[in-house]
């Protein structure tokens, strides 16, 4: 496990430093001082390294947002916590986020968010989003809670897809899309406890329902 674990190491590494393209698994291998049989034996090519990174991204993003997440905050505040946290963990990626998002994107890949191999972190960023909305004050309508996590991790989803082609410094214009957007998610989730809104929030409940069902077949 030891091996497998500095494989990874090693491999994020020259992800980040070097770019994804530039990077060998017989460079990974060298600078993980195994045999590349032996970085072969733990992965099948670089693509799985990214699943990796996906799991890392999650896991890391998870342990700085949690924290500085505030009971009873208001739900625009604590979604920004949550959203600039993600681009913070994400940021030191970005020189190789087009080769990332080139690996994930096919429904096929076992790096997709949406695959099953992502499961794992699929369900820590879901979860995620799970929390964020049970510690803030805002109150969701209960047709819309078990879906609202999945709507706002897809919201997330895309956010990290224009932060992927963001090129201002710093991914400014990433930025300011997260605060605009999060009092936008907000004022709806406050509008959606209104009785002239529950056709619509049953809608997009069935419409959220029917999309995930095809995902998992």
């Amino acid at each position: 496990m030891e091996t497998r674990e500095k494989v990874v190491d090693v491999a994020l590494r020259l992800f980040r430093e070097e770019g994804f393209q530039a990077t060998t698994m017989r460079r990974i291998a060298d600078e993980a001082g195994v045999s590349l049989g032996n970085a072969y034996y733990y992965f099948a090519g670089k693509d799985e390294l990214v699943h990796e990174l996906y799991l890392k991204v999650q896991r890391e993003h998870r342990d700085r947002a949690l924290p500085a997440l505030v009971e009873g905050g208001a739900l625009a505040e604590n979604l920004a916590v949550v959203l600039h946290s993600g681009l913070d963990v994400m940021g030191p990626y970005h020189a190789f986020g087009g080769s990332f998002l080139q690996s994930t994107l096919p429904r096929k890949s076992n790096s997709s968010p949406f695959s099953e191999q992502s499961s794992d972190a699929r369900s820590m960023a879901i979860d995620l989003m799970r929390t964020t909305l049970t510690v803030s004050k805002q109150k969701v309508p209960t047709s819309l809670s078990d879906n609202l996590p999945t709507l706002l991790w897809m919201a997330y989803l895309g956010v990290t897809l224009h932060w992927v082609t963001d090129s201002s410094d710093d991914q400014t214009r990433t930025r300011a899309l997260v605060d605009g957007l999060v009092p936008v998610v907000a004022k709806s989730v406050r509008l959606a406890r209104l009785p002239v809104a529950r056709g619509l929030v049953a809608d997009v409940a069935a419409l959220l329902t029917r999309m995930t069902s095809r995902e998992e077949k």
